[in-house]
């Protein structure tokens, strides 16, 4: 069996992806902003929950399966926007859909991914979604619109947490968005990682590969990404938000609220779902956890939009606390990347069993047959 197999958490799976690739890399997995108090309250905000179980229920059967966007899903996880996926695994996000959609579930494509809009198409055979930014050439968005239409994705996710890029850290230590010293530092991690430094060099070079008609070099990640930082607009309102959703004309959710009152202004705008995220920690350090306020986003726009939650989930039990509380669903990032980076397809899908069989395990000894049963009785707030 390969280690990959021998995983039995997302920790351990965390672990095998830091013997995998160049530190370099996987601090942009790992890293959050600044002091990392986002990215720390993420994990633990789950823990301030416990579970409510009901015995002597029959268990023998559990429904996992639920809808994302009017889609129908076999498990209540969906795999969170990533950029340049290409870094972690060769195979980027052709990896990640294809595990994806095996597991019955829905994938959302970033912006700034090394896979184009069109190869992620050619490898789906599932719910796919798009996760689109506001950036200051107006050119870009249109061309995305167009083709995420023209290549059948089922909606489209704004992000609206990126007025600026936040303060990463370790990011910048390693020598992001300066080329000659990130290649410096790259080149001497890699040699300890022989393996992934193989397919770096055998491979196509890393490009932003939905913007090669738009960047110069080729879009060669290496030389364009600081223009691709410079394109985040800080100007972006509702009305702009408002404008692409009518120019999409489908599903169409926003990506970073966090707050309740911004969670009522999507409703009112008619977007179909919300994503109470933070962005990973990786933005604004003091952002709150999104399950600290789901419980109030819940309560105030619930029945009129889908609430889907993001950041810090490492557990199955992570997942049942979140749909108790009112959530539909939960979007993975650092799981599913833990997995590409430690072993490509095979660790994606072994991140994904990790978490059902959790969730599973879970909802029999909570006591409850179905996620459509779950509610705010099995679960309270400790203390």
């Amino acid at each position: 069996m390969s280690k990959v197999s021998n995983c039995i958490s997302i920790e351990e799976l965390r672990k095998l992806a830091i013997k995998k690739v160049p530190s370099v890399i996987f601090d942009y997995i790992d890293g959050g902003s600044e002091d990392e108090l986002t990215l720390g309250w993420n994990e633990d905000s789950f823990s301030k929950y416990e579970f409510v179980p009901n015995t002597l229920v029959d268990v023998s059967e559990i429904d996992l399966s639920t809808s994302f966007q009017g889609v129908g899903i076999d498990i209540p996880i969906i795999s969170a926007p990533t950029g340049m996926s290409r870094m972690f695994h060769h195979e980027g996000e052709r990896a990640v859909v294809r595990a994806t959609h095996s597991m019955g579930t829905a994938y959302c494509l970033s912006t700034v991914s090394t896979c184009s809009i069109e190869e992620v198409a050619e490898e789906s055979n599932g719910s796919k979604f798009f996760q689109i930014y506001a950036w200051q050439d107006q050119r870009m968005v249109g061309d995305f619109i167009e083709r995420c239409k023209e290549s059948g994705f089922d909606g489209l996710m704004l992000a609206v947490d990126m007025p600026e890029l936040g303060k990463r850290e370790k990011d910048l230590r390693n020598g992001h968005g300066r080329p000659k010293e990130l290649k410096k530092n790259m080149a001497l991690a890699a040699l300890r990682r022989p393996g992934w430094l193989y397919h770096f060099v055998t491979k196509p070079t890393w490009v932003m590969a939905n913007m090669v008609e738009h960047l110069p070099h080729g879009a060669q990640t290496a030389k364009v990404i600081s223009e691709v930082n410079g394109q985040f607009s800080a100007s972006v309102t509702w009305e702009d938000a408002a404008a692409m959703m009518k120019s999409w004309g489908g599903k169409f959710m926003l990506k970073g609220i966090q707050g309740v009152e911004d969670a009522m202004k999507a409703a009112e705008m008619g977007a179909s779902g919300i994503v109470l995220s933070n962005h990973g920690g990786r933005q604004l350090d003091g952002a709150p956890a999104a399950m600290d306020i789901l419980p109030d986003v819940v309560a105030a726009v619930g029945g009129r939009l889908e609430i889907i939650i993001d950041g810090g989930i490492r557990r199955g039990s992570d997942v049942i606390k979140a749909l108790a509380l009112g959530a539909k669903g939960c979007l993975i990032g650092r799981p599913y990347l833990y997995g590409l980076a430690a072993g490509g397809e095979l660790g994606v899908l072994k991140a994904y069993e990790i978490l059902k069989d959790e969730m599973i395990r879970v909802m029999k000894l909570i006591g409850c047959t179905s996620i459509k049963d779950l509610d705010e009785s099995f679960v309270r707030r400790r203390g």
